[in-house]
């Protein structure tokens, strides 16, 4: 008997280091051992021995990968020898092993996985973070899952708040989000999550005023929310003298007398347009209602600049990202993280720069739930390009750094090719110099191999304008 141990255990990587390693040296599932399966007979299990070197890799298909990766999150301790069993008769011929809806092996990963995905949801669904933990500005959420997830969901979060700080407390695990990263560490108590916050009396408010009485099923409310989630839930304590009031609140409104429906909307009142003083800021709000191109639209928001009104230095990017159209903060996603540790490393305070885009909303593709970047047109950047006149009139920059071809053709003009003139000073026609390097998004869709030279040149370019 070998022994194989997965640490941690909802690891997928760890499951494959020790499952490849077991197959190659052609060891049969009732021949090995899991760290997670009971341990009777383990002092006298005997490590995994070494794989001949003759023996390749080892390929499977993408949908067994796809499988593991939620299987290894469940707490059921056979988990990790189930996955090597269907592992060792894929890779023994049976390669449409996971068609077969009826095989107790794919019956069993399968309702693993189902349950796996069913806790992800429940995550989405029911953190609530609460203001505190950390300074200023700073979010904590604490949660209970049922089984290993926090490493699998935290990807999620990190994405739909991404212009927050915050962690998320869990009795086994926990995360953070700071600085454009995640950092896992050990497991905390409910103590150490904040009660409440002063925003939850707004929250329970609004909870309460859109709850339908007249579409109370507290058979499915029950499933959907279960009880064990409630603690959590701010909106939780109004939940029983909802459901009591619920048959009174339907009645008063079948008896409430009948409104004949208009005929047509109201106009909404014509409001005055704000003043222009010619500041930033007034430049700001005029932007929040720009519908100078289609994007407008589909887009959350207007991504305005942000920095010091009266900077030395002046970056300009593409567009905004998701993130960034999120939070309306400009350079505060993946792209914008890299790009803070390149201004660390190049000596470059980003407080005192002021961050813009050529293209103040973001264009994306929807693919499903996630929005795909999609680059702006010119007549996205010519319909955009008013405001950034704007920022540059107003700010006065000495040096101008743009972020990509497209940055730098809105700075200066289409004919400009980022590939022969990246990192050259030029000089616009009232003396301010500009300087033109790739986009710290460019940089994170290099390959591995390359990604470490290619920051290292955005490094270099900005030390040029430092």
């Amino acid at each position: 008997m070998h022994l194989a141990v997965v640490e941690p255990g909802w690891s997928l990587e760890a499951w494959r280091e020790r499952a490849r390693a077991a197959l190659l040296a052609g060891v049969a599932p009732e021949h090995l051992q899991w760290d997670g399966d009971a341990q009777q007979g383990l002092a006298l299990a005997s490590p995994l021995p070494e794989a001949p070197e003759a023996q390749g890799r080892v390929t499977v298909p993408a949908a067994l990968l796809e499988l593991a990766g939620a299987v290894v999150c469940h707490r059921d301790p056979g988990r990790h020898a189930l996955l090597y069993r269907l592992l060792w008769r894929i890779a023994r011929g049976e390669r449409r092993l996971l068609e077969r809806a009826t095989d107790p092996d794919v019956v069993a990963a399968a309702a693993l996985a189902a349950a796996v995905r069913r806790d992800c949801h429940k995550m989405k669904a029911f953190v609530r973070f609460r203001e505190g933990g950390g300074g200023e500005g700073a979010y904590v959420a604490w949660f209970e899952p049922d089984h290993w997830i926090v490493d699998r969901v935290a990807p999620f979060f990190a994405k739909r708040f991404a212009g927050m700080r915050w962690a998320i407390l869990t009795p086994y695990r926990s995360v953070r989000w700071e600085g454009g990263a995640l950092a896992f560490g050990p497991g905390a108590v409910r103590a150490d999550a904040p009660a409440e916050d002063a925003q939850e009396d707004l929250w329970r408010t609004y909870y309460a005023s859109i709850f339908n009485p007249a579409r109370l099923n507290p058979t499915m409310m029950r499933q959907e929310m279960p009880q064990k989630y409630w603690k959590g839930l701010p909106e939780a304590e109004l939940l029983p003298s909802l459901l009591r009031d619920a048959g009174r609140r339907v009645r008063d409104m079948a008896e409430r007398e009948a409104q004949a429906p208009r005929r047509r909307i109201p106009a909404r009142p014509a409001e005055a347009p704000p003043t222009d003083d010619g500041s930033l800021a007034a430049a700001r709000v005029l932007a929040a209602g720009c519908q100078r191109c289609p994007l407008w639209e589909p887009a959350t928001q207007t991504v305005w600049g942000e920095g010091p009104e009266d900077a030395r230095l002046m970056f300009v990017g593409e567009q905004p990202g998701d993130a960034e159209d999120l939070t309306g903060r400009p350079f505060v996603g993946p792209a914008g993280a890299l790009l803070d540790r390149a201004f660390a490393d190049a000596g470059i305070d980003r407080s005192a720069a002021y961050l813009t885009n050529a293209v103040k909303h973001f264009r994306f593709q929807q693919r499903g739930k996630a929005r795909l970047h999609q680059r702006p047109t010119t007549g996205h950047v010519n319909a955009c390009h008013a405001w950034l006149r704007r920022e540059l009139a107003t700010v006065r920059p000495e040096v101008i750094v743009c972020l990509g071809a497209t940055a730098a053709a809105a700075v200066l003009g289409a004919g400009f090719s980022l590939l022969e003139e990246r990192g050259t000073w030029h000089q616009l026609g009232n003396g301010v110099r500009v300087l033109a390097t790739v986009h710290p998004a460019w940089v994170l869709r290099q390959p591995a191999a390359a990604q470490g030279a290619a920051y290292r040149g955005l490094v270099d370019d900005l030390r040029l304008a430092a």
